[in-house]
């Protein structure tokens, strides 16, 4: 009888103690309006992005991602409660071409992955979701907004075509950082120059980039030479593979960009039709990240946000 006491007792006791850590891993971080960020979704957020960029899980890459995971989450709130007030679907086919693009294993690899590490998968495919709804909803409120000079651009690829100009590619991967035009802006520099120094590029994209691509180690895929600015193609075209630029001040953010690699390729009637789309859709995704980030401003500056 003693023993079934006892027995019981070590029971409650245990059950007692996973319900307190539920309890704890389920705390209350944030909240939002109506929307809530707990401290498992911070170190799920954390924990699925170290494991995304075959990065080691140690509490130093936990702690450097501590707040860039909160960032992220709040942004997924804001825009969560802003996509409430609409009715937008999503493309399953685009989101499994995306999620199949972001990892080199299958999905079922993935989900085995996420498995072993305690990664809520649903959270994941639920913060995808919200990013296509949120990228239509950027696209109907301003897609009016954006306007493209196509003469301009025919024009240039009619130059390039008359004089049988070569074209150059480059393989880009990113850090953007946001631009406070202020001391800390020296400060932020100082201090990426430096952890790219002692890691590498990659780990600093995935622990400070805010870029959409940081989930991809900053990767912005073959780059045409005639979708990059003046002043950016300046300083691409002068560095090596694997250098890294000096950073880049654009009107809302810092830029570093690392070549990976370029090709040159020869202009003629069987390219430039390829030619002309990368030039008006890199021109119309430069502008469209550019009013989700005003947009998502806007939101949090008159969003009620308290820290519990």
């Amino acid at each position: 009888m003693k023993k079934c006491i006892i027995i019981f007792f070590l029971i409650v006791y245990f059950f007692l103690q996973n319900n307190l850590l539920a309890k704890i891993e389920s705390n209350i971080i944030l909240k939002i309006e109506n929307k809530i960020i707990t401290n498992f979704e911070i170190k799920n957020k954390i924990i699925r992005t170290l494991v995304l960029a075959n990065v080691e899980i140690n509490q130093k890459n936990i702690n450097d991602l501590k707040q860039r995971a909160l960032e992220f989450l709040i942004q997924n709130k804001l825009q969560e409660i802003e996509l409430s007030k609409h009715n937008f679907t999503n493309d399953r086919s685009k989101i499994n071409e995306y999620i199949e693009s972001i990892t080199s294993s299958s999905l079922s690899d993935l989900k085995k992955k996420f498995e072993n590490n305690k990664i809520d998968y649903q959270l994941f495919l639920h913060e995808i979701e919200t990013q296509f709804k949120w990228q239509k909803l950027i696209y109907q409120i301003y897609s009016s907004k954006i306007e493209i000079d196509e003469k301009s651009i025919e024009e240039e690829l009619k130059i390039l075509l008359n004089k049988k100009s070569s074209v150059k590619s480059f393989r880009l991967s990113e850090i953007e950082i946001p631009y406070n035009n202020s001391q800390s802006d020296n400060d932020k520099i100082k201090n990426i120059e430096k952890l790219i120094k002692e890691t590498s590029f990659e780990e600093v994209v995935l622990k400070l980039s805010i870029s959409s691509t940081a989930s991809n180690k900053g990767d912005l895929g073959w780059v045409n030479s005639k979708s990059l600015s003046p002043k950016i193609y300046a300083i691409v075209n002068k560095m090596k593979i694997n250098d890294i630029s000096e950073p880049i001040l654009r009107q809302n953010n810092i830029l570093f960009l690392k070549l990976i690699d370029k090709k040159i390729s020869k202009a003629n009637n069987d390219n430039i039709a390829q030619l002309k789309k990368n030039l008006i859709d890199k021109k119309k995704n430069d502008l469209f990240n550019l009013y989700s980030r005003s947009h998502l401003s806007k939101l949090r500056n008159t969003s009620i946000i308290e820290y519990k």
